[in-house]
């Protein structure tokens, strides 16, 4: 069954019997209440599991010689019926262990008359049951839906209690009180249901009372009551009622009801002489009832209590939920047709469309053609030059339920013209599948000919800002579309730049590396980003960083009339530079990792000689880079070799595109196919940092080693946090 058949039926469920469940759930709070008014009456014995027939019997006996019934109720009075000492009528609660009467039996409370035949019938007699039973039954659909969509959001059946990040959300307090009450809401249901069909004759428990066969009662000698065996064994807990016999006749008995039977005891013996168990219908009955009622216990009918209030807030929360999912449908301005934009979402409760909406307006108002779409209806775009997709992941690192026909559309329907696309994944850490169906989306587009990244994929852990802000500056440099005035989560921060002196910048063909200097109060790790602004406008740049004594190191490809590789390659020693460095979280050097597996091209290996210089611990490091030539590896080699030589870099492997054998860094990985496979299982990190060209080649080659060598996709690892890539 797909997520989207349960949060449908769940909805259609829930709206179908809204006003009956409200009146239900209601009334049945309100009479959950009855049984704990009555205990807290005097009347109730204390320990009936510890007081057998034997001792209260002779006590009551004495004490009412005309004594004709006793009965206990479910409330643990202890009820006599018969006549005193004097001969006066009696009918009293006592204490059953020196039978003292401690109360009279009282007419039911009229509100609790009237709140109960409400909750029964409606006041429409047969056919308000009807109702009744119909909302009891719809319940149990209810709340089975609720506990199988519990299921798909957390994962699975066995992480249905793990925690659930708290987003403050209706929805996140509707999921964990509904993991807390589903059950006891189920169990209300299943009782209320049965009684019901009860109450209307489908289902007839037949109950039969003992047949004494007159013929085969003997006489003999008299036994004291406290000696009857039965009475011995028995408790007053297992005990409904005890009628005893009219006259000292042999063929006048004991009738003994009891929870699961009906017993003949021969009054002058104490032996058994006819025996009546009751049928399991009979049973079932009388669980069911307890269990609607509470009658049988204060806590249990706390706890129905509370579950039927938790019904009134599934009741709001729920809808709230809904309304708040319908609006946040966004209207289109421009049709798809004429769009430039397209802007593609995957959301399961609105959250991701809110944002992605925000995105939307701040297209239109930047004067761009922009259309937004749920990822389920893609289609052809002919005038389409950007694809911007929104989506989270839902149960085990499945599409919400508006997306799962997106991967399959995607081979079905080829743009006609080169698309660029960026993924920006939500969800949280706390789930082991973390953005995984954002990973398959980008690896699946990666794949097309038409399909070209903008920006490497970004998530967002628990709708962090941080997150989103590094995803706007990100894709803001490269569309050349500012965030400034963004109304919406991660809203573009006030800029806080401070100055950086050039300690070096040393130039090997169109690569360099430059080295800054930012100050004492410097807060920077490698892996973070530093966001240079060379025009000294909203145009910004941002260069992975690695850390060395302090000193920020880049290494930079230098492009024809590029704005930010011109600026930098420019610069002199002692020159300064106002810049800024944005927390990159994601890809800082994982220590807790059995191993760290690097790869990287010339202009991303900036961070890895940082986080080299940081392995304090030794943690096993495989680098594997890609330079055009002996020349541009240069500046590097020293550096390099040293830390083998440290036992922080365990293996060095480097190809050269342009000189000697002639090798790609995708090459080298293929070789070692083997090694990396063994590493991915055994709980090692691939970190890859460069130019997306070559973050493409080499995942399609992990993705073939992760398929062919561990049985896992991809993005099985890229979910799990074990790739890790940070590419431009």
């Amino acid at each position: 069954m797909t997520n989207h058949f349960w949060r449908y039926s769940h909805l259609a469920l829930a709206v179908s019997s809204f006003l009956f469940l409200l009146l239900a759930s209601l009334t049945g709070a309100i009479l959950s209440a009855e049984p704990v008014f009555d205990r807290l009456k005097p009347y109730a014995a204390k320990n009936l599991d510890a007081l057998t027939l034997a001792q209260a019997i002779p006590v009551l006996r004495e004490n009412y010689l005309g004594i004709t019934k006793i009965s206990v109720e479910s409330n643990q009075y202890v009820l006599v019926e018969g006549t005193d000492k004097a001969g006066a009528n009696i009918k009293a609660y006592v204490d059953p262990r020196t039978g003292k009467i401690v109360g009279k039996p009282t007419r039911k409370n009229e509100f609790f008359q009237w709140v109960t035949s409400l909750h029964r019938s409606l006041f429409l007699h047969e056919t308000g049951r009807v109702f009744i039973g119909l909302t009891a039954f719809l319940l149990i659909l209810i709340a089975f839906s609720g506990i199988m969509l519990t299921i798909k959001r957390q994962r699975g059946i066995r992480r249905f209690l793990a925690k659930i990040p708290n987003d403050g959300t209706t929805q996140y307090y509707h999921t964990v009180a509904g993991r807390l009450s589903l059950v006891f809401i189920l169990l209300i249901a299943l009782s209320g249901t049965y009684l019901s069909l009860n109450t209307l004759g489908i289902i007839k428990p037949v109950k039969t009372n003992v047949d004494v066969d007159f013929d085969n009662i003997k006489s003999g000698t008299q036994k004291n009551l406290k000696d009857f065996d039965l009475f011995k064994r028995t408790n007053l807990a297992e005990v409904q009622t005890v009628e005893f016999p009219f006259s000292e006749d042999v063929e006048d008995y004991y009738t003994l009801t009891l929870k699961d039977r009906e017993v003949a005891l021969n009054q002058i013996t104490g032996v058994v002489i006819a025996e009546s168990k009751y049928p399991f219908s009979v049973l079932v009955s009388n669980l069911s009832l307890d269990i609607h009622t509470g009658r049988a216990s204060v806590v249990w009918a706390v706890i129905l209590g509370t579950a039927s209030l938790s019904i009134l807030f599934f009741i709001y929360s729920g809808f709230a939920i809904t309304l708040k999912r319908i609006s946040g449908r966004t209207k289109n301005k421009y049709k798809k047709e004429e769009s430039n934009y397209i802007l593609l979402v995957g959301s399961e409760n609105g959250t991701t469309n809110r944002y992605a909406s925000a995105v939307l307006k701040l297209l239109i108002k930047r004067g761009k053609k922009a259309y937004i779409t749920s990822m389920n209806d893609y289609t052809v775009y002919p005038k389409a030059e950007h694809f911007l997709v929104f989506t989270s992941t839902y149960g085990i690192g499945e599409p919400p339920s508006n997306a799962n026909k997106f991967l399959a559309l995607i081979d079905e329907k080829p743009q006609p013209n080169p698309i660029t696309y960026s993924v920006l994944g939500f969800g949280s850490k706390s789930y082991p599948d973390f953005c995984k169906f954002a990973f398959d989306v980008h690896n699946q587009l990666s794949a097309k000919s038409w399909a070209i990244p903008l920006i490497d994929v970004h998530t967002v852990n628990d709708k962090s800002p941080d997150d989103l802000s590094l995803w706007q500056e990100s894709w803001s440099q490269k569309a050349a579309i500012s965030f400034q005035d963004f109304f919406g989560p991660g809203k573009e921060k006030p800029r806080q730049l401070r100055s950086f002196s050039v300690q070096s910048n040393l130039k090997f063909g169109d690569t360099f590396l430059i080295e800054l200097k930012g100050g004492r109060k410097l807060k920077a790790k490698s892996g973070d980003l530093l966001a240079v602004y060379p025009a000294n406008d909203h145009r910004e740049r941002l260069y992975s960083i690695g850390v060395i004594d302090e000193k920020i190191q880049l290494s930079i490809k230098l492009h024809e009339n590029g704005l930010g590789s011109g600026f930098l390659h420019a610069l002199k020693v002692a020159d300064t530079l106002r810049a800024r460095v944005v927390k990159n979280e994601h890809f800082h050097f994982p220590a807790e990792s059995s191993a760290v597996v690097m790869i990287a091209n010339g202009t991303g290996i900036a961070p890895f000689l940082g986080m080299l210089d940081e392995n304090k611990n030794n943690v096993p490091c495989y680098l594997y880079c890609g330079f055009k030539n002996t020349l541009s590896f240069e500046p590097f080699s020293a550096f390099l070799t040293g830390k083998v030589a440290e036992s922080k870099l365990s293996k060095l492997n480097v190809a050269y595109s342009r000189a000697g054998v002639k090798q790609y860094v995708s090459d080298l990985v293929a070789v070692d196919a083997d090694v990396i496979a063994q590493k991915l299982t055994e709980s090692a990190t691939v970190m890859i940092c460069g130019s997306l060209s070559m973050q493409k080649d080499v995942l399609m080659v992990l993705a073939k080693i992760c398929i062919d060598k561990t049985g896992h996709p991809l993005s099985f690892y890229q979910s799990r946090n074990q790739i890790l890539t940070d590419c431009y």
